[in-house]
């Protein structure tokens, strides 16, 4: 064989394979088409709106003083209904049984009721004291009594502040008629400033007074002295002849319980 005849045959495969086209290359698989995350969606921003200071805190309601507290060395006690000259004269025997209950306990007035052994009028009982800054005479049995009744004044009626002038304690001559004897005979009764608290159930000079003839709704309304003695009187056993028909203003009288006046220790 000759040299370029083996040359050819020995090539022969190589050119062969070089000729052929080359076998086709896979095609890579298209990327994967990546969408975007959509934006999450926009959120509305809440409008910012101030928040407006709260109001200061009211101030403390002011606390109100204690009410003052008694230390009064009486026994509070009402009067008793059948000393009341209204509930007594209702009763047929009232009368007489009122006089020969202040006969038993403040002395015997001639001819008034029925006098026990060694029987003393009631002026026999009787003692100067004072009465907020002025001179009486009183039954000594209820001189206590007034006492608180003036501790109480001056501890209940600062804001209606009155100034006494005059007073009347004890009489010796009866005022009354019909058989009625006074408590003022008894030293159990006090009248304070008649001039200007005055008496317009009674008889002249006292139910002439002008305070009598205006308009009133109460007989507080007609006399000089605050209402809040009435009661500091009646809280202690004096009866304010005011409620009465007399309307006498001046007027208290005790008619409480003498033994139950001063508290016991």
């Amino acid at each position: 064989m000759r040299p370029l005849a083996f040359l050819f045959f020995a090539l022969g495969p190589l050119v062969a394979c070089a000729a052929a086209p080359p076998p086709p290359v896979a095609s890579a698989a298209p990327a994967a088409t990546v969408t975007p995350a959509a934006p999450p969606p926009a959120t509305e921003t809440a409008t910012s709106t101030a928040t407006p200071p709260l109001p200061p805190p009211p101030p403390p309601e002011p606390v109100p003083p204690p009410a003052p507290v008694s230390t009064s060395a009486c026994n509070e006690q009402p009067p008793q209904d059948f000393l009341i000259r209204s509930n007594f004269l209702k009763e047929k025997d009232g009368n007489q049984r009122a006089i020969q209950w202040r006969t038993d306990h403040y002395g015997w007035f001639r001819p008034f009721g029925r006098p026990g052994p060694d029987a003393q009028p009631p002026s026999a009982f009787t003692v100067d004291t004072t009465f907020m800054g002025l001179p009486v005479k009183m039954h000594r049995k209820v001189v206590p009594a007034l006492k608180c009744v003036e501790e109480d004044i001056k501890l209940t009626c600062a804001d209606h502040p009155y100034t006494a002038h005059a007073l009347a304690g004890i009489r010796f001559k009866n005022t009354y008629r019909g058989g009625e004897v006074t408590n003022h005979i008894y030293g159990i009764a006090i009248d304070v400033d008649p001039a200007i608290n005055t008496c317009c159930g009674c008889v002249p000079p006292w139910n002439d007074a002008p305070a009598c003839k205006r308009a009133a709704k109460t007989e507080y309304d007609r006399m000089a002295m605050p209402e809040c003695w009435v009661h500091s009187f009646e809280r202690y056993g004096f009866y304010w002849l005011g409620h009465d028909v007399l309307r006498d203003t001046m007027h208290y009288e005790f008619l409480g319980d003498p033994d139950r006046i001063v508290k016991s220790p």
